[in-house]
């Protein structure tokens, strides 16, 4: 029996292509939020889940940052990262001087803002809950309007594309995880994400925090935070390292972080991203 596997949908996604990529040979379940594949997978409804959180232009992804840290669960098996290239689409016959409204994911317009800036500075921008979804609702719309989202959804919506590689810049990626009640066992080549917060400020914590790996020579490949969301100013730092949470160093620096910290929760330990 093949796989069941949410992403974050509808057809057309980059999210699909990501799944698709992951295993072309699962069922592919579509939801159309982040936290509404989260709940597939926790429910049973689907073994894994894909959704992204980062993108090389926008950065972090929020509603999967806050998802894992505040609201689920699961944790992160896999990663994989794949090129994003927007095309801009409309209903066949619509040209471009007549578009008055710009239907996209809010990340998918940020990708591309300099090129909306330009080319439709008076347009109504409006976001939709993917860029799949805001093709639908551009071919439902009342006024000339366009898209910004993959080609594959021309192909499957009968949308035209007018242009292609819009986004503001060429190399323009994004990383995708794979959501599951496990992790990934190690392979010798892993990453761990974590996310840690103080129950107290005086200087030196985050520090004391940073020293643990620095000492054990494990690299950080990502640092950042986000509001703890209790009260202002007070964070939860997020942390990828390389490394197995099981591997004996990453072990001893992790038991050092949870002497420091009032919260410690991995996030997930899996097999690092290689290009293909």
């Amino acid at each position: 029996m093949a796989k069941r596997l949410a992403y974050l949908g509808p057809a057309g996604t980059f999210t699909e292509t990501a799944a698709l990529r992951y295993d072309s040979q699962a069922q592919l379940l579509p939801f159309f939020s982040i936290a509404a594949v989260a709940a597939a997978v926790d429910a049973g409804m689907a073994e894994e889940g894909v959704v992204p959180i980062e993108n090389s232009l926008e950065g972090s992804v929020t509603d999967t940052l806050d998802l894992l840290i505040h609201e689920s669960r699961l944790v992160i098996r896999h990663e994989l990262v794949i090129p994003i290239e927007h095309c801009l689409l409309v209903k066949p016959g619509v040209a471009v001087e007549e578009v008055k409204v710009v239907y996209s994911h809010p990340q998918a317009l940020g990708q591309c803002r300099r090129f909306i800036e330009r080319c439709f500075p008076k347009a109504q921008v409006l976001a939709a809950l993917s860029t799949a979804a805001a093709v639908e609702e551009m071919l439902q719309s009342q006024h000339p309007a366009a898209a910004i989202a993959p080609s594959r959804a021309a192909e499957l919506y009968g949308a035209e594309i007018l242009a292609r590689g819009i986004q503001d810049h060429p190399s323009n990626t994004t990383r995708f995880v794979v959501l599951a009640h496990q992790d990934h066992s190690p392979t010798g080549r892993d990453k761990t994400s974590l996310c840690f917060s103080f129950g107290e400020d005086r200087p030196g914590l985050l520090y004391s925090v940073m020293g643990e790996f620095a000492r054990r020579n494990i690299n950080l490949v990502k640092v950042e935070s986000r509001p703890n969301k209790e009260s202002l100013g007070r964070y939860i730092f997020l942390i990828d390292l390389e490394g197995h949470r099981e591997d004996p160093t990453v072990k001893e620096a992790l038991a050092g972080v949870q002497a420091e910290a009032s919260m410690v929760k991995v996030l997930g330990s899996y097999p690092r991203y290689v290009g293909q």
